[in-house]
């Protein structure tokens, strides 16, 4: 199998590159940089570029079906317009964990908002896996850094990440929406650590791996399939877009890198594009009442 090479669509050098998401509608891609309180967006060329602040650190952005989109920040949600700059908070969590902020996130099929928090000093077992659906409900927990939130093709499995860890957990997922049968799908063994996931149409799953250069593929039944190769060593999530959802988006971070180290791979923190064979799963968007 030919390996595909990421080519860098827009040198950003962003400190922590995350959440990318593809926006149909808009032919944009979307994406933060957690560290610098930042929303990034551009086309799949990396052409027309825009940028907004971010009231704080911020882990995720992702489309609400009312327009916008729904952020998490530490210890709230907010939903985000845009066109206006108008940020009004959605929801309040967490206030007996002042040491987290919220980080990886997922739409379901049905509307509802997956999501982890985890300790910004890395140390603490203090996150959590969440599902906000207009109440919320938290379905995991003690969790140093909570990571790749996604669903298989058929609904019936979600994937949740521990990073410090090194492991991706599979769920099986009740017809309520609640988890259960939490097992090993897999550990990622020498250098790097699984950060964001994304599973594709075949039911593939993407793994990144931060300090490892690479992003991974796996069956379904936890089989590596495909390495991808990048020139720079934190590689966070990826994202399907384009027209037929056979692109992938990647997003990277200078986090943690010495002088040295970013002399050597200067595209770090970049945002890259490589071409699929299984395109990606069409993004959903949150149903909330943003007004309520």
């Amino acid at each position: 199998m030919n390996m595909p090479t990421p080519e860098c669509i827009w040198p950003l050098a962003a400190t922590l590159g995350e959440g990318p998401v593809w926006h149909a509608a808009d032919e944009r891609l979307y994406f933060v940089d957690i560290k610098q309180h930042k929303l990034h967006s551009c086309r799949a060329d990396g052409s027309e570029r825009r940028s907004w602040d971010m009231p704080g650190e911020t882990g995720f952005a992702l489309p609400a079906l009312a327009g916008g989109f729904v952020c998490g920040l530490p210890g709230r949600l907010v939903h985000f317009a845009p066109d206006t700059g108008e940020f009004t908070t959605v929801l309040q969590l967490e206030a007996d964990r002042p040491g987290n902020r919220m980080n990886d996130g997922h739409v379901a099929a049905d509307g509802a908002l997956w999501f982890g928090s985890m300790d910004n000093a890395e140390e603490s077992a203090s996150g959590a896996l969440y599902r906000f659906d207009g109440s919320l409900q938290r379905h995991d927990d003690g969790i140093v850094i909570t990571n790749g939130p996604a669903f298989s093709p058929d609904r019936k499995t979600f994937y949740h990440t521990d990073t410090l860890a090194k492991q991706v957990f599979a769920f099986d997922v009740n017809a309520d929406g609640t988890l259960f049968n939490k097992r090993v799908f897999v550990t990622i063994e020498g250098t790097g650590y699984p950060d964001g996931t994304a599973v594709d149409s075949e039911g593939g799953v993407w793994i990144a791996l931060f300090a490892a250069v690479i992003v991974e593929r796996y069956s379904a039944a936890g089989d590596l399939l495909q390495t991808v190769h990048f020139p720079c060593p934190n590689v966070t999530k990826i994202a399907f877009g384009g027209a037929d959802l056979k692109t992938a988006f990647a997003t990277t971070a200078t986090k943690g890198m010495t002088e040295d180290e970013r002399a050597a791979a200067p595209l770090a923190g970049g945002i890259f594009a490589f071409a699929v064979a299984a395109p990606g799963l069409t993004q959903h968007f949150i149903e909330l009442d943003i007004a309520s």
